[in-house]
């Protein structure tokens, strides 16, 4: 099992890269294999951190931008909570849209990232109360 210690200095690195728009710090914490998609899509989504670095800069490109407001990390879990603007859904929401992200940790990489639109759902993945 992931140590908590380690999970906790990698999600302070994963503020830190998100915050500031790192992508060679993205880079660094991602495994090469790693996994992003919908919560329960293992097939869809993103493959690889070719893939990952791919959807993110496709995205800055496009304007959106995301701040980190929550992180928590337990065991080899940490959540992050974002403000994201510049996509189609914040627009819609008067500019700003509250996402969540549960990223899984083993060694010292993410290896699985995993979207939500609820909190309660990411923090349950996470074995956080609501």
């Amino acid at each position: 099992m992931q140590e908590e210690s380690t999970t906790v200095a990698i999600a302070e690195r994963v503020r830190e890269a998100l915050d500031g728009g790192d992508l060679s710090a993205i880079t660094e914490l991602l495994d090469p294999a790693v996994r992003w998609g919908a919560p329960d899509d293992m097939e869809g989504g993103c493959q690889n951190r070719k893939q990952v670095l791919d959807w993110y800069q496709r995205g800055r490109e496009a304007g959106t931008r995301a701040r980190v407001t929550e992180v928590v990390a337990k065991g080899d879990k940490i959540l992050v909570g974002l403000k994201v603007r510049g996509t189609p859904a914040a627009e819609e929401l008067g500019g700003e849209a509250d996402r969540w992200q549960v990223l899984t940790v083993a060694g010292d990489r993410v290896v699985d990232i995993r979207a939500f639109d609820d909190r309660d759902e990411a923090a349950s993945r996470v074995g956080l109360p609501s």
